[in-house]
């Protein structure tokens, strides 16, 4: 049995503990000092301990962090979902290695402190599975040090991409996770059609679904009320999540909670990044209603947007900022976002600082959650099942 005795770590209560991990998961938790053994030891030293952060919407495919700087190509008019999707296809065609950029993005995230992620991966008539190949082969190499979790998501429609059905359903059957959608109403202008592919492949497969949401005001919302009807009507309560879904931010505050109330009752979670040139979802009222909110950094560095840094702490604090949250409740409600609210929204199994759960944490120079939240604290110490796996910006391998 392999154990290590994590000394003088402070808990989210502010208490310092010693904490024994053996085989990968934590075997027990106790006040500092009341431990002794023959583990070896490593010194916390008073730093605060959290559960490793969930990215919990990512673009491993079309990142060009790492590669040479793409200057960002604004629409012709406001923003526009098949124009992005243009301008990402002429830049991809000149990037560098999709698995280069990658690694690059992976080693970025998990020197930040995430161990769980969910990644969008391109499956259409555009790329065909080519993409998928690649990452699912990143992911054989990253095994060890993060879990990953891929979503086939159709960038160019569905029902507008012949062949993206059966390559859909095809890539479920390579190692993709989930299936996910586009948009079924503005990019594919059919939410039935849409929709029966992706509930369809998701009750064959019996897999999760996570779709993206751009549509803004009733648009949304009409489209999120369909997702929620449908995922209660096949049982697929907490295995269905909606991301961006802007449209919930365009709502006056009655209509909010109306929808609120709808989605809570779905087990539909909500995925928002809180970016700066979108209404967003309101994560407070959806949050009171008993929603699950979750994050992810969402692109970084590419056709979309030029920003990202791999950071979800950095995510928590920006949900906050644009959230108009001050109080440490509310702080805390922002770190949630990124920890157990996307633990939630991916089923993961033994995850947060608990007897049984997976050793996967990060240490903070901070005093306690909100702190960490508004300072954005580094250097870092990132462990997996126990095992340091990045120090001070830098991967362990």
């Amino acid at each position: 049995m392999t154990e290590t005795l994590f000394t003088n770590a402070k808990l989210a209560d502010g208490t310092l503990n010693d904490i024994l991990v053996s085989n990968g998961r934590i075997s027990t938790i106790a006040a500092a000092g009341s431990s002794p053994g023959s583990a070896r030891t490593l010194d916390i030293a008073g730093a605060l301990l959290v559960p490793g952060f969930v990215e919990g919407h990512i673009h491993l495919d079309t990142s060009f962090y790492g590669d040479k700087w793409i200057p960002h190509k604004p629409c012709t008019d406001g923003f526009d979902v098949h124009e992005r999707v243009a301008f990402q296809a002429e830049n991809l065609a000149a990037a560098a290695p999709m698995d280069e950029r990658a690694r690059s993005q992976l080693d970025l995230c998990i020197s930040n402190g995430a161990l769980q992620m969910r990644s969008h991966v391109m499956v259409d008539g555009s790329v065909g599975l080519k993409s998928l190949e690649t990452i699912l082969a990143v992911r054989e190499e990253y095994k060890d040090v993060i879990d990953i979790q891929l979503v086939a998501f159709p960038q160019s429609g569905i029902l507008k991409s012949p062949g993206t059905r059966d390559l859909m359903d095809e890539a479920i059957g390579m190692g993709a996770d989930l299936v996910g959608g586009l948009d079924p109403l503005s990019f594919d202008r059919d939410i039935k059609g849409h929709l029966d592919v992706v509930f369809g492949i998701a009750e064959k497969r019996g897999v999760d679904v996570d779709i993206h949401l751009h549509d803004a005001g009733t648009m949304g919302a009409m489209t999120i009320e369909e997702i929620c009807a449908r995922t209660a009507a096949l049982g697929m309560q907490g295995h269905v999540a909606v991301s961006h879904a802007y449209g919930l931010g365009d709502l006056a505050p009655d209509a909010a909670k109306k929808i609120a109330a709808v989605i809570a009752e779905s087990g539909v979670s909500i995925m928002t990044n809180a970016p700066g040139n979108h209404n967003f979802p309101p994560v407070a009222l959806l949050r009171a209603a008993g929603v699950n909110v979750f994050s992810g950094n969402d692109n970084i560095r590419d056709s979309w947007w030029p920003f990202g840094d791999g950071d979800m702490l950095r995510r928590a604090e920006i949900i906050a900022y644009r959230s108009g949250f001050y109080t440490d409740t509310e702080l805390s409600a922002a770190f949630d976002v990124v920890t157990t609210g996307g633990a939630k929204a991916l089923n993961l199994e033994g995850y947060g600082i608990a007897v049984g759960a997976k050793a996967d944490f990060v240490t903070l120079a901070a005093d306690h959650i909100p702190e960490a939240v508004v300072a954005v604290p580094k250097p870092r110490r990132v462990f997996k099942q126990g095992r340091l796996v990045a120090d001070n910006g830098a991967v362990v391998r």
